[in-house]
């Protein structure tokens, strides 16, 4: 009871404070919103799919929306056109990031590269992955890795056709994603079908996607932080945690091999060698510690937002057998009939699958908020309207994706609608922008592009599919649970087939 009325007492003292805050300051025009209630705001307008609700609230209030989450002064974007001016115009000052409760575990705010403001050290982290991960050079040295894996995704399904069993395609997905990122960045493979190896690293990232994008209390009301009311933060330090101690003996196996014979023969091509030698030259540059911050940025966005994606992709085509004929036909056409394997060169010449692709990226945005931008600096003027200093800006890629004046037919899956037009999702077209846009655009856009491609065409093109327990297309379950990242709520079960070849 004592908790409760500390608690109760706190959110009342932090009211109070806002008052006497908002009564000090010039009188602005914010931009348009519901009305908040006492104390709490508009906390109750989110509901359990913030992306889904404020989206409705944008069909009421327009596409720059004000809201008061309980403390927290936030700024909601819903049209191409706002994005572009937040993204494009004021990038510089839309370009810092609103850290949430459950990325200050272990001090992963002040040295990761999502989180970080866009400064010096941001700058050096972001070049030595596009340098050393993410230009073309490193991503067309790796496609022998990246096959590899995809044959054992390939060979996994060949396992199940011939048992009868369903896949959970996500789950399937996920793996190859997890095994293709620890072997870049490792040279290990963490994870194997239908076993417990690597659950406890499935269960680490999905633990900490969960932290930071579920509502928290201590995000709203700044006040509670310490007290850490709903255990967010406490679960995202035992997540991250874990996930250390795993970098740890890689790390130190790794300098244990440098320190025994540096010319040996056992230099490894892998993203971690290529931090190590980084550190080893100057380590004021890039610490041990900055480089296992690094690694956590780069294992988990690199692993459940290709896998939502797949999953997307293959439920939205087993709903709509005619798309999916026209995937396969084009498949068929370009590399073959006879299960030869697709090849990351093939892509550019499968214009319906990209169409697909891209078509997905729409509908079912990984990130449906993207990763939450501050306003920096100064008040800015935005359409008349004033965004204020520190304000959380989100800009709502699933509502973009579903803008009636943008796109015809908006909710419906319709991948011809990429085939007469230049539109992408690489940042230059705010209609689609599921990696965000600006300086703050994903870094590895790149390898998600191949591997998303890759996952799809494989499976499509070794294998005819089947819903499991006999539903027709039109019975797929296709709600979405919010997160971060954007899940199905019950997972797609896919019954393999043997290739009908015609």
């Amino acid at each position: 009871m004592d908790l409760i009325l500390i608690f109760l007492f706190l959110i009342y003292f932090a009211w109070i404070l806002q008052i006497l805050k908002s009564k000090s300051k010039k009188p602005r025009k914010l931009p348009p919103g519901p009305k908040p209630y006492p104390i709490i705001g508009n906390i109750l307008e989110l509901g359990e799919k913030p992306h889904q609700s404020l989206t409705k609230l944008s069909q009421v209030y327009g596409p720059l929306i004000h809201l008061k989450l309980g403390s927290l002064t936030t700024v909601v974007v819903s049209s191409p056109g706002i994005a572009k001016i937040f993204m494009q115009k004021h990038d510089q000052v839309f370009s810092s990031r609103n850290q949430p409760g459950a990325v200050h575990a272990l001090d992963h705010h002040k040295l990761s590269m999502v989180w970080i403001p866009a400064e010096n050290q941001w700058r050096k982290l972001r070049k030595i992955c596009k340098e050393q991960m993410f230009s073309a050079p490193s991503l067309d040295s790796g496609q022998g890795l990246r096959r590899d894996r995809l044959q054992k995704l390939c060979e996994y399904v060949h396992g199940c056709c011939v048992g009868g069993k369903a896949v959970d395609i996500g789950r399937a997905a996920f793996t190859t994603s997890l095994n293709l990122m620890s072997a870049t960045l490792f040279s290990e493979e963490f994870a194997a079908f239908d076993s417990g190896s690597g659950e406890e690293l499935k269960e680490v990232v999905w633990g900490i996607m969960e932290s930071i994008g579920k509502p928290n209390l201590a995000d709203y009301f700044p006040v509670l932080r310490s007290l850490d009311p709903q255990g967010i933060l406490r679960k995202s330090t035992v997540n991250f945690r874990r996930c250390f101690h795993i970098f740890e003996e890689i790390i130190g196996k790794r300098l244990e091999m440098r320190g025994v014979d540096p010319a040996a023969g056992t230099r490894k091509n892998d993203m971690l060698e290529s931090l190590l030698d980084i550190n080893q030259r100057n380590e004021s540059e890039l610490t041990i510690l900055d480089i296992k911050h690094l690694l956590l940025d780069l294992f988990v966005a690199g692993t459940d937002t290709t896998s939502s994606t797949v999953e997307w992709a293959m439920s939205e085509l087993l709903r709509h057998p005619d798309k999916m004929l026209l995937v396969k036909n084009e498949l068929r056409e370009v590399i073959g009939k006879n299960h030869e394997q697709v090849t990351e060169s093939n892509i550019s010449r499968l214009s319906y699958l990209r169409a697909v692709v891209k078509e997905t990226f729409r509908l079912h945005p990984a990130a449906p908020l993207l990763v939450p931008h501050k306003a920096a600096g100064e008040d800015t003027e935005i359409n008349g309207y004033t965004i204020p200093r520190n304000a959380q800006i989100l800009i709502n890629a699933w509502a973009i994706g579903r803008d009636s004046s943008t796109w015809l037919d908006p909710e419906s899956f319709i991948p011809e609608r990429f085939l007469e037009t230049e539109t992408d999702f690489k940042g230059q077209h705010f209609e689609l922008v599921p990696f965000g846009a600006g300086r703050r655009i994903c870094p590895g856009l790149p390898l998600a592009n191949r591997m998303v491609h890759m996952m799809v065409a494989t499976l499509i093109h070794n294998f005819d599919w089947k819903l499991d327990g006999g539903l027709n297309p039109q019975q797929l379950d296709m709600n979405e649970s919010f997160g971060l990242t954007l899940q199905k709520t019950i997972p797609l079960m896919a019954v393999p087939m043997e290739l009908q070849i015609f």
